[in-house]
């Protein structure tokens, strides 16, 4: 800062300029500014955009602390290191920064209160960040968070509420909510990690909530109310939610259009009616649901595992219909489905299912010791399928039984592409490429990649990222030679790649 001031080709910029230069700061540096002349201390005034992250300021001791931790939790130091005395100090730290970041929270408020009197006016923020600490201290938060809904017309908010180390604490909200005058609110945004939730009532402008890490002790009703008392609301995600009750969804009203429900761990979540919902997410979630209820659905992802880890934890040995899960799909057209487990837990047949205007389908993480033609299923039963891709997860246990299929005169007249990751040219991965070629009158390209991954962007788009890797030629004319005869009959000409 010493060497801001002293710049005077810097002072001698315009406003407007300068303030482009502040808002590429974080905020402690953009407002630490002020220091330097009366000038500077009305620029930040127009920062538009403010975060204040209790991370930013802990101190470097707190960080060995926490590797000590992690040490001594692998037994690194065997005895010559007190676990309690490592863990009372990562908290004392904690706490410590904690109270000072609520002092500067003050001091700024204070300050604030006392120019929106001046020539400079009050102040306009559009997105307000905050991470912290739940202590006694964080009740500042709350008055920084009223000021900034209620005056500064935020439309904007995140706020994530870390506990103190191996505690449970949660931040909670006054009895009146984020605000006191909700109906003049602008926020459209609002995210919350380890907070009680507050009331959501009279939020007319709120369309996007994301909820992270509320305290299990939530009662399942305050779920169901952001159904029903939300109606405007359009983006909603659960994340790490947790609750011993059943959450039952039947909102009419509802404008839901986006819903996500990630690693959440309730009895249930029922979903009854959403009539505006277009795309849905489950991902290692227990949800049960009818998709014939949601008639906009055109996008859904649906990750399950069964048996819990690579190791045989709990088997489930087909026991599901995959019209369990994908039944009733008649809009959807982008299809993601990650299911894994020791032992594939589904029938390898379904008589019901159909996705008659599916487009796009990606068959993440298939376990290797899984039979992986098993995706004919989806095959069979989507007649509009454009492009499958399907990532093959290395597993290390035995492969399980091989799917004896039924004779078929199956034919497809629209799938275009077929691409596989973790291709290795086993018996059951050659007998689907086959299937597919042999069956699929308009396909132009199979490509085979050995190595590679699945890069997502977002839960319903996707793309396939090859990476380098050499065949033995031997190994390479031996698969080849499996397809070729195939290729060479197939209804028109198609590129196959191996890499």
């Amino acid at each position: 800062l010493s060497a801001f001031g002293g710049d005077g080709r810097l002072s001698a910029l315009p406003d407007d300029l300068l303030l482009l230069i502040l808002r590429r700061l974080d905020t402690r540096t953009a407002l630490a500014t002020a220091a330097l002349s009366k000038r500077w201390a009305g620029l930040r005034r127009g920062l538009d955009t403010l975060s204040f992250r209790v991370s930013d300021i802990l101190p470097p001791r707190y960080h060995r602390y926490i590797r000590m931790h992690n040490e001594v939790s692998r037994h690194t130091y065997g005895l010559i290191v007190n676990f309690k005395v490592v863990c009372a100090s990562i908290r004392r730290y904690e706490r410590r920064t904690m109270r000072s970041m609520a002092m500067a929270i003050r001091n700024f408020m204070d300050a604030d209160d006392s120019h929106e009197h001046d020539s400079h006016g009050v102040r306009s923020v559009r997105t307000l960040r905050l991470e912290f600490f739940a202590t006694q201290c964080s009740g500042c938060m709350n008055r920084l968070i009223a000021k900034a809904v209620d005056t500064w017309g935020v439309e904007d908010l995140e706020v994530s509420a870390k506990a103190i180390f191996r505690q449970k604490d949660a931040h909670s909200f006054p009895h009146r909510g984020l605000c006191s005058n909700p109906h003049m609110s602008r926020l459209r945004s609002l995210k919350l990690a380890g907070c009680y939730m507050p009331p959501l009532q009279g939020l007319n402008t709120l369309t996007s909530l994301i909820l992270q890490g509320l305290p299990g002790s939530t009662p399942a009703a305050a779920y169901e109310a952001i159904f029903t008392l939300c109606p405007q609301l359009q983006v909603l995600h659960l994340k790490s939610c947790n609750n011993d009750g059943v959450v039952a969804v039947d909102a009419p009203r509802s404008g839901i259009k986006q819903l996500i429900m990630e690693d959440c761990c309730f009895r249930q979540i029922k979903l009854y009616v959403l009539p505006m919902l277009e795309s849905m997410a489950v991902v290692d979630s227990i949800v049960s649901y009818n998709l014939r209820s949601f008639p906009c659905l055109t996008h859904l992802n649906h990750t399950m595992c069964l048996g819990i880890t690579k190791s045989r934890f709990c088997s489930f040995k087909d026991e599901y219909d995959l019209s369990m899960f994908l039944g009733d799909t008649s809009g959807i057209t982008n299809l993601v489905i990650r299911f894994t487990g020791y032992d594939r837990w589904f029938k390898p047949s379904s008589p019901t299912l159909l996705l008659p205007k599916l487009r796009r389908l990606l068959v993440a993480d298939v376990p290797s010791s899984w039979d992986v033609s098993w995706p004919r299923l989806l095959i069979e039963a989507a007649p509009c399928l454009d492009s499958l891709h399907i990532h093959i997860s290395s597993w290390e246990e035995e492969p399980c039984d091989d799917i004896t299929w039924p004779y078929s005169e199956f034919c497809h007249n629209q799938l275009k592409e077929l691409v596989i990751v973790g291709f290795e040219g086993t018996k059951r991965q050659i007998y689907l490429i086959n299937f597919v070629i042999k069956t699929s009158t308009a396909l132009q390209h199979v490509s085979l990649y050995k190595k590679g991954h699945v890069q997502y962007r977002g839960h319903w788009d996707w793309d396939i990222v090859s990476e380098q890797y050499q065949w033995d030629n031997d190994e390479k004319v031996k698969i080849l030679n499996q397809i070729a005869d195939n290729v060479s009959w197939a209804a028109s000409p198609i590129q196959l790649s191996l890499e």
